[in-house]
């Protein structure tokens, strides 16, 4: 395979850097290098919302996630994507019209002129930071790892790291956000023929949809409902799952920035409808690949299994594809996210001025290398990690929500709260630590996190009201 590989890969860089460069000599303008140059159309819109949303825990974490937890692992994806997309129509008509007001260039800038402080900017930054620098290493160690174990004399996982990383940052620091999308049409079509191609030959190998289901239901009949074989899919699990994935668009700047640079409000929609179908095309066939796995390779580790389904069970040229795919899925998200860090570094320095792009650029490059020093460091759960980073971000949803929705200036108080909750929510992921207290895993019959987020909308519903009413805070 690993002949195929090298050409694959020479195809798949060839094609990034052709589109880093085109990109370079289009973009004239900070303001094009930051927001893309251009109003995006439906197809590059799904295709770059896509790329960005589906990542290596898609292709390598979600299979695994079907093979240990069962279907229940569909209601913690697809059930909360169906509802984001409606949100992303809702959120996005109200954040283009005050983006439009407010010359928009990132959502911290946004939110600190909403609540007429820098502190609310300084709050977003600090949430983002925090939890999506975790959640872009991940993709960079899951396909790292993979890498190492395929090619185990060649490179080890730290150095495919390091590569990876390289890569990005090359054709996301030359050609900005205008490359970053091209990308992502390349990355995201990839992505679902690679899964639709295994997918094929796992149902192929039970010999039809409703015999592989009854072959699953031999083996383990929990596979097959919830809560799952380990009890993972409780209803509180789910909940706080479903909101932590419905404010993706509300808490992610790669997505807001997208909701942005949409064409028009027409596109919008035709963009949300799309990306539904493409979400349900890219799920399905993890779904297939997981119960393969649950029924052929039940008791081996993670890592064997994916080798086993991804690479041994399939044809060279194939196996070849899937590595690249693999490396697409890792760099769509893992490009975007670094991008949008950097970006709101500048839509936050903007408030006192002009900001140079070098500024966006070495931020940029700051946080690759905080990503890649924890894709070294970090677990190998990917899909976990995945929801911890959604469900940090999800705190500051009310806070950011009272700024785009309220006709009146949102109060401090709404900013503190998030503060609070974000360290809150930080404290209870930490390992116990016997000089400090640990925090409790439910406050009465619900789990934290979902109790820190209700209490954290509750606050915020209350403070917008009370300020919406009340003749001392005009807006």
């Amino acid at each position: 395979m690993s002949g195929w590989f090298w050409v694959m890969i020479g195809v798949y860089l060839a094609m990034l850097a052709a589109v880093g460069l085109n990109s370079w000599r289009k973009t004239k303008s900070a303001e094009e290098y930051i927001m893309g140059g251009s109003k995006i159309g439906v197809f590059v819109g799904m295709l770059t919302f896509a790329a960005t949303l589906f990542s290596t825990f898609t292709l390598m974490g979600m299979p695994d996630f079907f093979r240990t937890h069962g279907v229940g692992a569909w209601i913690y994806l697809a059930i909360s994507d169906a509802a984001m997309f409606f949100l992303v129509i809702w959120f996005g008509l109200h954040l283009r019209r005050v983006a439009t007001e407010h010359d928009f260039q990132g959502m911290a800038g946004l939110l600190s002129q909403r609540y007429r402080t820098r502190f609310a900017g300084v709050v977003y930054l600090a949430g983002i930071f925090l939890f999506l620098v975790p959640y872009v290493a991940i993709q960079i160690r899951g396909i790292a790892i993979f890498l190492s174990a395929v090619f185990p004399e060649t490179l080890p996982a730290w150095a495919w790291s390091l590569g990876i990383v390289c890569v990005m940052l090359m054709y996301s620091e030359i050609g900005g956000l205008r490359a970053i999308i091209h990308c992502d049409v390349i990355q995201g079509t990839i992505l679902l023929i690679v899964l639709w191609i295994i997918a094929v030959g796992c149902i192929r190998f039970f010999g039809g949809v409703g015999a592989m289901f009854e072959q699953v239901k031999q083996m383990d009949p929990a596979l097959l409902s919830t809560p799952g074989p380990k009890g993972l899919f409780t209803p509180q699990f789910l909940i706080a799952s479903f909101f932590a994935i419905l404010f993706l668009p509300v808490t992610q700047p790669q997505i807001t920035t997208r909701l942005v640079i949409i064409k028009c409000d027409k596109t919008l929609f035709r963009m949300a409808t799309g990306l539904g179908i493409f979400t349900f095309l890219v799920l399905v066939p993890t779904i297939a690949i997981g119960l393969y796995g649950a029924v052929k390779y039940a008791g081996l580790p993670t890592g064997e299994f994916l080798e086993n389904v991804l690479l041994h069970d399939q044809h060279d040229v194939i196996a070849a594809i899937v590595v690249v795919g693999l490396l697409a899925a890792a760099t769509s998200t893992a490009d975007s996210q670094l991008f949008a860090l950097g970006s709101e570094v500048r839509s936050f320095l903007l408030l006192k001025g002009k900001s140079p792009l070098f500024v966006t650029r070495l931020a940029i490059f700051a946080f690759g290398m905080a990503a890649l020093i924890f894709s070294i460091v970090s677990g190998n759960q990917l899909v976990l990690i995945a929801r911890v980073s959604f469900a940090g971000t999800s705190m500051m949803a009310p806070m950011i929500l009272a700024g785009i929705l309220s006709k009146h200036k949102p109060g401090p108080e709404v900013v503190a709260a998030t503060l609070l909750g974000l360290i809150l929510f930080l404290y209870s992921q930490l390992p116990a630590v016997t000089f400090l207290p640990s925090l409790p895993k439910a406050v009465g019959p619900v789990r934290f996190d979902l109790a820190l987020l209700l209490a954290l909308g509750l606050c915020t519903a209350l403070s917008t009201a009370y300020r919406s009413l009340s003749p001392r805070h005009p807006s």
